[in-house]
């Protein structure tokens, strides 16, 4: 079992790894066997936490990688240089999600760099606890819904044009989806929004070939959780869960891996769920 993690907190979101104690494990823990070579992916909020572990991951497997991130310079460079390290070409790109213009750019940028698009995964996102349900701002939950929900919509708009048979979009959800937060009402909610959105696009794509997946993590090791909760929450992260521990980000990237390669190409339309033993309606 992981040693728990000491009292901390982050007022910026989404946060930043670099700043974390303990620092997340994101490095794969097995050899690649090239099941993403010659495959280029996109992943948002690809600077850190499980965006991070899922870059190098599929670095690893041979995929050509572009991350998005919002202002994260630094967690980005260490995610390009891990990407690098692995064999395989990175690009970043900084910007806001919840910005359609920002999205077309993205892929203009993958097309131009690597000329085609074969994986995208949809990762990006914030949170913000609430305690009391009256007390949500409008501006917070416009927010929350635009980077979670519309840059999703946004950017696998702009990158299906350019996606063939074959391809694969995976996007993160969350148990939040599927248990509900009394804290974190407006995000649990873009997380089922997201869990509908999966299911409608794979039936939507189903003929062209591309499949459609998602990935629905329990209390992961990531910047979002000292930037979201005060430090004494932040430090019993993941107690609730049956294992008693948050799991780290290389624990949930190879459902990604899994997802986006050809190990899955029965699968679209569903959820994985790394969530420490919880026990859920899929």
């Amino acid at each position: 079992m992981n040693a728990p993690q000491p009292p901390q907190k982050q007022e910026h979101q989404p946060g930043r790894e670099d700043k974390m104690r303990p620092l997340p494990d994101y490095e794969p823990r097995f050899p690649g066997a090239g099941k993403l070579k010659g495959k280029v992916a996109i992943i948002t909020g690809g600077d850190s936490g499980i965006g991070r572990a899922t870059a190098v991951a599929m670095a690893r497997e041979g995929a050509s990688i572009v991350i998005t991130y919002l202002e994260e310079h630094k967690d980005a460079d260490e995610t390009l240089r891990a990407v690098e390290e692995e064999g395989a070409k990175g690009v970043k790109i900084a910007g806001d999600i919840g910005d359609e213009a920002f999205c077309g750019q993205v892929v203009e940028r993958a097309m131009e760099d690597f000329g085609r698009i074969d994986i995208l995964v949809n990762n990006a996102a914030e949170q913000h606890e609430v305690k009391e349900p009256l007390e949500i701002p409008a501006t917070q939950l416009e927010r929350t819904f635009r980077t979670n929900v519309f840059g999703m919509f946004y950017i696998t708009k702009a990158a299906l044009p350019h996606m063939k048979e074959g391809a694969a979009i995976v996007n993160t959800t969350s148990i939040t989806a599927y248990r509900g937060h009394k804290t974190l009402i407006d995000y649990a909610s873009t997380k089922g929004a997201i869990v509908a959105f999966t299911r409608s696009l794979s039936q939507a794509l189903v003929e062209k070939g591309i499949r459609v997946n998602a990935v629905a993590p329990g209390p992961i090791w990531t910047p979002l959780i000292p930037a979201s909760f005060d430090a004494e929450k932040t430090a019993k992260h993941g107690e609730s869960a049956p294992m008693q521990r948050p799991g780290q980000p290389n624990e949930v990237a190879p459902c990604f891996v899994f997802l986006a390669s050809d190990e899955a190409s029965y699968m679209t339309g569903q959820v994985l769920h790394p969530n420490g033993g919880t026990v859920v309606n899929s």
